[in-house]
């Protein structure tokens, strides 16, 4: 019998990165296998995670706005986060989200439009994990539409008051900042609302079936107070909130292939143990037909993130080419997860195995920061010169 091939080897993946890239990965993956794994499990069952110690931890490894430069962030490049991003959803979407809303949204949008004293006075802290961020854009009736958001800012001498509400916020209830996005007379404005305010409050989404091992939370401003140094100086209109969305959209894209992967290498594994009518269930050519479609898809995924970090390392990467990579890979990740679950039967549904886990995160992750309808629509306006969206 042949030697098996992993999946590294079938795509000769470790020859498409340096030396460097394949040190942050392998830190990555061996603080998730060790920290996180043996008890993502029992988070997600129980939809609990101690995020506050888990952030810590994830900045003495530097994984926290890891693609920033200065004020504390390790400077990396960005095909490395997404390699960070994929080793830390090989485990769960949940800690994914955590590092991804940390990193690229809400660090992200202080460093790239914020003042030099909102700079210093959050960034070094998010990088180390002492403080967490959150990002408050989706409203309870505007998600892909966020141009609509009720959410306003109104000048009152030197200050402004904050009213409103967002939805589906990752970090919100555990926060010590919330970098906010409002209607004022001004256009949309970012805002860095400390989340000990008066008038914030964060209330946590519970009964949730997807992202349990996150917290997800619901955000109030109900007359918030704040100074006018509390505006974000560089950002006016929809393009701040969408710049810093693309950035979180990229780590989506290693991100999910690497809850995919684990759902193949974990299904190879069960084949080759479980034995059907006295041999493997390896054995049989429906099996090894699945394995072979599926590890086309997650080669292929991993072909496609590998050069979208190329892109955008080298500044050319564009906002249609992002699309592509979160509709692609989010969408072959969640089939490969379903017909994982196939492999392992009724061993499927339980959490003693990660795929069902997976499964159920990834119904999240594929609507998230742009579901995939208006992912197409992108893509479709790029290729059409017509925008379709209404």
């Amino acid at each position: 019998m042949s030697r098996p091939s992993t999946l590294a080897q079938l795509f000769a993946l470790d020859s498409l990165l340096d030396a460097d890239e394949i040190a942050i990965r392998d830190t990555v993956r061996d603080f998730a296998n060790a920290r996180l794994r043996p008890h993502i499990g029992d988070w997600f069952e129980n939809a609990e995670l101690p995020a506050r110690e888990i952030a810590r931890e994830l900045g003495q490894i530097g994984a926290l706005g890891m693609h920033l430069e200065g004020y504390g962030c390790p400077g990396m490049s960005a095909t490395a986060y997404g390699l960070a991003c994929l080793e830390l959803e090989a485990v769960d979407s949940g800690i994914r989200s955590l590092v991804s809303v940390q990193g690229s949204l809400a660090m992200f949008s202080i460093h790239h439009w914020g003042s030099e004293e909102q700079k210093n006075e959050w960034l070094p802290r998010m990088a180390a994990g002492e403080a967490i961020g959150c990002f408050g854009l989706t409203e309870p009736d505007f998600g892909s539409n966020p141009s609509g958001m009720r959410t306003n800012a109104k000048r009152d001498g030197d200050d402004w008051l904050l009213n409103g509400t967002k939805m589906w916020i990752t970090n919100g209830s555990i926060a010590d900042v919330a970098v906010v996005w409002a209607q004022t007379d001004e256009g949309i404005r970012g805002f860095v609302v400390p989340t000990d305010t008066p008038g914030f409050s964060a209330p946590e989404i519970h009964k949730k079936m997807s992202l349990r091992a996150s917290v997800t939370s619901e955000l109030v401003f109900d007359n918030v107070r704040l100074p006018g140094s509390a505006m974000l100086p560089k950002a006016q209109g929809l393009s701040g909130p969408l710049t810093s969305l693309g950035e979180a959209r990229f780590g989506i894209i290693f991100g999910a292939i690497g809850a995919a992967r684990d759902c193949l290498e974990t299904a190879i594994d069960y084949s080759q143990s479980r034995e059907v009518f006295d041999k493997p269930l390896a054995g049989y050519q429906i099996t090894q037909t699945k394995i072979a479609d599926m590890a086309l898809e997650v080669g292929k995924g991993h072909l496609l993130a590998y050069h979208l970090g190329r892109l955008k390392d080298r500044g050319e990467i564009r906002p249609e080419q992002i699309s592509t990579g979160k509709l692609n890979n989010t969408r072959e990740a969640i089939k490969i997860a379903r017909e994982c679950r196939t492999i392992l039967g009724a061993n499927g549904i339980t959490l003693e195995y990660p795929v069902i886990r997976h499964a159920n995160n990834l119904e999240s992750v594929l609507t998230y920061e742009g579901t995939s309808e208006v992912h197409q629509l992108t893509i479709g306006r790029a290729l059409t010169g017509e925008a379709a969206f209404r």
